[in-house]
């Protein structure tokens, strides 16, 4: 769900990076590109554009997890897409994606994003 609108003048209000773990490898981008389709990588993107070019931004797009951890909510044809990131300075950094199977945030999921936000809080 697209909300804003952008143009070619504005410049973003966050870079979106991706995680990178300590052996070079960025799980969010290896997700979206193995496991999810064309058709929803687009959706997926077209939501992480909102929030890095409309920061803050509230539901429907984002909803706070807790302290320094937000979601990224898109519906894609194979469910409901969700991208956990952080903010740090002004880089939106992708810690975790996954495709929600039940209403709650599986806590496995949230666990390894917040362990990945302190990675790189630090």
């Amino acid at each position: 769900m697209n909300l804003f609108k952008y143009n070619s003048r504005m410049p973003p209000i966050l870079s979106v990076r991706f995680y990178c773990t300590t052996a070079g490898k960025e799980p969010v981008r290896d997700w979206l590109i193995e496991q999810v389709s064309l058709g929803a990588r687009k959706a997926i993107g077209a939501d992480i554009k909102t929030v890095q070019f409309g920061w803050p931004v509230g539901m429907p797009v984002v909803r706070k997890m807790e302290p320094g951890l937000w979601e990224v909510r898109s519906n894609i044809p194979e469910g409901i897409a969700r991208v956990l990131f952080t903010v740090v300075g002004a880089d939106m950094v992708l810690l975790h994606g996954f495709v929600k199977k039940t209403q709650a945030t599986p806590k496995a999921d949230l666990a390894l994003a917040v362990l990945r936000m302190k990675e790189v809080r630090t």
